[in-house]
């Protein structure tokens, strides 16, 4: 299975307002504090949150040497859909939830930024056996070896920025789309139908809110992803994981932490 396959398989913002009541003393004038507050006949307001440019969200993503026992590349064009690619979703209120199963980006952002995380071999065992040493196998031995060759977690790491509370609006939207597609939907990418078949949530702590699921699929054949999206500040966090040798073999694999532990520490 190619790297491809990661195609296959954001809280209304509080407003808080403040009255200061001033007791007027003796007939006297407001105090100069109020006065000083008030400019215009009304107080000013805290200037709305704006998103990250492009160049900023670059120095912010993951970036080599960032997460220990991982390659990180920039992502091909046959890594990533087009953002036109989903082209269908049996359940509208699902759209979110297969747009960051797809690593494309939840509402509209302002800017976005993409890495490709491998997770690296361990030992010479994960190594893809050679043609000799396959020869010397029997049949149960050599797709054992092949399949312990290709069990790393693949992760497309997205960052997303918005103006004002986007972020927080998108990841609310997320959570909400989570519960109410917990069952499945059916949605169409890159033209090819696909069966999600669960939107299952995991435990997460990451950045200021987080969601987090495995998401189950059938195509060819049933598989999982795990899904992380988290919030800091105007910017969204987007991970989609698959692990091609649990997939293989029917089993679970781990949310890719470390990876997530890395974003977060270079959005603080």
């Amino acid at each position: 299975m190619r790297v491809t396959a990661i195609r296959r398989t954001v809280l209304t913002a509080s407003a808080v307002s403040f009255a200061i009541l001033v007791t007027a003393c003796g007939g006297s004038e407001q105090g100069g504090e109020d006065k000083e507050a008030t400019k215009g006949g009304a107080k000013s307001e805290k200037p709305a949150a704006k998103a990250l440019a492009a160049d900023e969200l670059e120095k912010l993503v993951v970036a080599k040497g960032d997460v220990e026992g991982h390659e990180i590349t920039e992502p091909g064009k046959d890594d990533v859909f087009e953002p036109d690619a989903l082209s269908s979703v049996e359940k509208a209120e699902c759209k979110p939830v297969a747009q960051v199963l797809s690593a494309l980006p939840a509402g509209e952002p302002a800017a976005s930024a993409q890495r490709l995380v491998v997770q690296e071999p361990e030992g010479a065992k994960k190594d893809m056996p050679s043609t000799e040493e396959l020869a010397d196998m029997t049949e149960k031995e050599a797709e054992e070896a092949m399949i312990d060759s290709l069990d790393i977690t693949k992760t497309m790491t997205s960052l997303w920025s918005y103006d004002a509370d986007g972020a927080e609006q998108t990841l609310a939207a997320l959570r909400e789309a989570g519960k109410k597609c917990a069952g499945g939907f059916t949605m169409t990418i890159d033209g090819e139908k696909q069966q999600v078949t669960k939107v299952s949530e995991e435990k997460l702590s990451a950045g200021e809110d987080a969601v987090a699921w495995t998401v189950g699929t059938k195509q060819d054949a049933a598989a999982e992803t795990k899904v992380v999206v988290f919030r800091q500040g105007t910017t969204l966090a987007g991970f989609s994981s698959f692990n091609i040798a649990a997939i293989t073999r029917g089993e679970a694999f781990e949310l890719p932490t470390a990876v997530i532990d890395a974003q977060a520490a270079k959005l603080g």
